[in-house]
């Protein structure tokens, strides 16, 4: 279905959203973060990589146990073991936040100015929300400019919306519905990466519930591992292999 089409169909079946939508809201949890410091390092001495995790809930780590086990140091321990290198990670995300409110409420409170890598996780809450394609093109597209601005020799990607038919919580035509909204995400947030000095991933492939939280919509410390795994190799894929005396130390 073209991205015409699938914002008209989806506009029409607006009712079935929200009554579907308000039946999952009463029965799924709302998880909070993790406890912990978010931020931290993998490896011992100086890190050479410096990942900035920022976002939604996701970025934040909802879903897993411990603050170890989120996208921000999993990604870090994945990318220290291949490059022997020491990560410092740093999570940065706010609960039900679209595009524009990380732009405008997460990125501005982050200090550090030396990130080497800037993994951007948003776009779920802006379909979900119905956030048309416009505001989306400005939410994202200004949240991409202010990645630059501020950190201009970071590399920037960006993680879409995954298929919403793979996650548990959704009933089968909500999740139709929101495939419809996150199709047209993906589409413009793809388009708005290449214009702006970003690399868009491909979507992340679910491979079974067993990677879902509790709430059946965020992942667990499995899914964040997938996650991770399916970032680092296109980070380590421009990366130099490392050297037999890296390997060794």
């Amino acid at each position: 279905m073209n991205n015409f089409l699938a914002g008209l169909v989806s506009w029409l079946l607006v009712p079935v959203a929200v009554t579907k939508g308000l039946g999952v809201r009463k029965t799924v949890p709302r998880l909070p973060p993790p406890r912990g410091r978010p931020r931290g390092q993998s490896g011992e001495g100086n890190p050479e990589i410096r990942l900035l995790i920022i976002g939604d809930s996701s970025a934040a780590g909802v879903g897993a146990d411990r603050i170890e086990d989120t996208l921000g140091p999993q990604l870090a321990g994945i990318l220290g073991e291949a490059t022997g290198k020491a990560v410092a990670w740093r999570n940065a995300g706010a609960n039900s936040a679209i595009a524009a409110q990380v732009r405008d409420h997460v990125l501005p409170h982050i200090e550090e100015r030396d990130f080497t890598h800037v993994i951007v996780a948003v776009g779920t809450n802006d379909a979900k929300n119905f956030v048309t394609r416009s505001a989306f093109k400005k939410g994202f597209g200004g949240l991409l400019y202010a990645v630059h601005a501020r950190w201009p020799e970071a590399k920037a990607y960006w993680s879409p919306v995954v298929d919403m038919p793979d996650v548990p919580a959704l009933p089968s035509s909500l999740a139709f519905i929101l495939g419809l909204r996150a199709q047209i995400i993906n589409a413009m947030g793809a388009q708005l990466c290449r214009e702006r000095n970003a690399t868009a991933l491909e979507p992340l492939p679910v491979e079974g519930p067993e990677g879902f939280a509790i709430d059946g919509f965020h992942a667990n410390a499995l899914g964040y591992r997938h996650w991770a795994q399916h970032i680092a190799r296109v980070i380590l894929g421009e990366a130099p292999a490392p050297s037999s005396s890296q390997k060794s130390e």
